[in-house]
């Protein structure tokens, strides 16, 4: 239950996300949106890490194929993720990213059952069908005013691009979760992202290091949120979440950043909601403790 809590939680924090792009795109390119954070959460996990590999004493074999490991995840899985999602969101309406976005427990699904084995059940099928329909009433969308013609194509391509590589992080992630704490596996692959993306940042936006003074009010809101809560904070409750869940289960959970972005646009935006959005809401809180309590079931039935 307490990771089933911190999923909950992520998933709130993630729904910021879309807010927060917004919210920086006058200033700051797509690639300092993500390295800026990036950068400054890295810095915050370090001491926490060291402590808990000092309070564990790990032992434990470290290859040294985990330095590609790592690397892949960066490229594949985090590097998409957070700048193809960034990039694809100003390119494209926020409609056409909240409906891709509900691909991700799909994906996080197929890519575990390819990479880690995991099972399908029938009830895990029910509860994705049914979060769907959840997360469509709350979010409220106009499919005939959702536009996914030219002027929008190369933006939605590169959001889905960026829910694939969360999948693929999500799954195969989990590899590495077996000889290294969560802190640790999400400070590495922060630190292989950095790497690689040092070299592209100061060389296709420098110049943003030299108005940082000149930020506005609603810019620096927008860096302190993704710094603490998106880079930092959610993505330390997933993975603590992820070592006692199958990567299906937290895939499901993911339906609720969408039904979150609702409520977190009424009070940035103003905008109200309606009963149909609430209703909405229901029914994911329905899938999700529905998929709970059949996979708890199947436990007890298996001991």
């Amino acid at each position: 239950m307490k990771s089933w809590f911190f999923l909950f939680s992520c998933n709130l924090m993630w729904a910021l996300q879309f807010t927060c792009v917004k919210l920086v795109q006058d200033q700051v390119g797509p690639l300092f949106t993500v390295w800026g954070p990036m950068t400054l959460a890295t810095v915050m996990l370090l001491p926490f890490v060291l402590a808990e590999r000092n309070a564990e004493n790990r032992t434990a074999t470290r290859p040294g194929k985990d330095i590609f490991i790592y690397f892949l995840l960066a490229v594949l899985g985090v590097f998409p993720a957070q700048v193809l999602v960034t990039w694809g969101t100003r390119m494209s309406l926020a409609s056409n990213a909240a409906l891709l976005m509900l691909a991700l427990p799909v994906t996080t699904a197929l890519m575990a059952f390819v990479l880690l084995g995991e099972r399908m059940t029938r009830i895990r099928w029910f509860c994705f069908a049914l979060a769907i329909i959840g997360v469509v009433m709350c979010s409220e969308v106009d499919l005939g005013q959702v536009d996914f013609g030219r002027g929008y194509l190369a933006g939605n391509l590169l959001v889905f691009s960026g829910v694939l590589g969360s999948s693929f992080y999500n799954s195969y992630g989990k590899k590495l979760l077996r000889r290294y704490a969560p802190l640790e596996m999400l400070f590495l692959t922060y630190v292989a992202m950095l790497v690689l993306m040092t070299p592209l940042v100061l060389v296709q936006e420098a110049k943003v290091f030299a108005e940082v003074g000149s930020f506005t009010h609603q810019t620096w809101v927008g860096l302190i949120l993704l710094t603490f809560f998106h880079n930092y904070l959610s993505m330390v409750l997933f993975l603590k979440a992820l070592k006692h869940l199958d990567a299906i289960q937290a895939g499901l959970c993911n339906y609720l950043v969408t039904f979150f972005g609702v409520p977190i646009a009424a009070l940035w935006l103003g905008e109200r909601l309606s009963p149909l959005a609430v209703a909405g809401g229901v029914v994911i809180l329905a899938s999700t403790l529905l998929g709970t309590l059949a996979d708890r079931g199947s436990a007890d039935r298996a001991a």
